[in-house]
């Protein structure tokens, strides 16, 4: 599978805690998630993970992660 942009979502990283700007499914801003550190060195390994979003409990599968963005299974964005 390609991952395109389409693919990706934007977080942030800020001591311990990991961020999103605008959650992609009821677009809140600055969602403090769940994720943990473990998790994140297992998504950079390509290990799926899941993270199901605090505020309105949308759920994304991530594929792999890189030290900006998650790379999901859907689109969560339009093409730019």
């Amino acid at each position: 599978m390609k991952l395109t942009f389409e693919y990706t979502w934007p977080y942030e990283r800020m001591m311990n805690d990991l961020y999103v700007s605008e959650c992609p499914f009821c677009k809140a801003s600055n969602v403090l998630t769940s994720f943990k550190e473990e998790q994140l060195a297992l998504a950079k390994e390509g290990v799926k993970q899941r993270l199901i979003m605090p505020c309105c409990h949308g759920k994304m599968t991530i594929l792999n992660a890189d030290d900006d963005y998650f790379y999901t299974d859907e689109k969560l964005r339009a093409r730019p």
